[in-house]
């Protein structure tokens, strides 16, 4: 990967995350809310839609650079020919590519999601606040709190969205005989984000359990499994999808802005 490639990744990839958690962080909130053990209106309902967004801003650039300078670094193998050179091994490059992304950028995302995540579901602390009661509560361990049950919900979903992403963009090249523009490559990223968020929920609603939970408590511990059979327990199928429409939502126009911006910025640089 070459120096250029690389700048235009890390910059392509910040502004991308930046502008979608920033734009659509109210519908994230509700999401949070939605998911949370207390009940969306004790957790605020819609006040305080913008609760936890400073943790999200200081996030988002870094977290979503790291993410694609890693995918596209590995892409990038496929070049240096061998086995991920031939055609039928690109979606299982794109998988790997996606899934070694997802793990480098939850070391930055977890501890700014935890914080955020508080603050969406107790609009009454400062995010600010939040960050020095997790920090005298739980030391720095706190902050990484569902980093696990981060990365067992985004790798699937990356499973899912990046290969799917690759395909449509690749489908709709060949339909049209040039390069997708950047707004196709967006609508591309739209489609597949939606299928990819409906069928992670439960892994999200997991996610969000744990990250909410009272430090100590059983569910805080991040055992994925025991969560998920308390919320089917409690509340069923509808409890295991909770929050899966702003979710969709979220990362459907999510998807649009964040693939369509970083392949526009990303063509600028190069």
């Amino acid at each position: 990967m070459e120096r250029r490639e690389f700048m235009a990744s890390l910059v392509a990839g910040g502004c991308a995350g930046m502008c979608v958690d920033l734009t659509l962080f109210p519908l994230d909130t509700i999401k949070t809310r939605l998911q949370s053990q207390q009940g969306f209106y004790k957790a605020g309902g819609f006040r305080g839609i913008y609760a936890g967004v400073p943790s999200a801003a200081v996030g988002s650039f870094p977290s979503a650079a790291a993410f694609f300078v890693t995918y596209e670094y590995t892409k990038s193998l496929r070049g240096a020919g061998g086995v991920f050179a031939l055609p039928h091994v690109a979606p299982v490059t794109h998988m790997l590519a996606a899934s070694l992304g997802e793990v480098v950028a939850c070391l930055i995302r977890v501890p700014t999601e935890v914080v955020k995540q508080r603050a969406q579901a107790s609009s009454s602390s400062s995010t600010y606040n939040i960050l020095l009661a997790t920090l005298r509560e739980e030391g720095v361990r706190g902050l990484y709190r569902g980093y696990g049950s981060t990365v067992l919900r985004e790798i699937p979903f990356s499973l899912v969205q990046f290969p799917l992403w690759e395909y449509l963009k690749t489908l709709w090249s060949s339909r049209q005989g040039h390069t997708l523009y950047s707004w196709q490559s967006a609508v591309c990223g739209a489609v597949a984000g939606a299928v990819a968020a409906f069928v992670t929920t439960p892994l999200d609603v997991a996610k969000t359990r744990i990250m909410l939970a009272k430090a100590g408590s059983t569910i805080a511990s991040g055992n994925i499994p025991m969560v998920l059979c308390d919320v089917w327990r409690s509340r069923g199928i509808t409890g295991l999808f909770a929050g899966s429409i702003p979710r969709m939502t979220f990362i459907s126009l999510g998807g649009f802005i964040f693939l369509g911006a970083y392949e526009k910025v990303r063509r600028t640089l190069l």
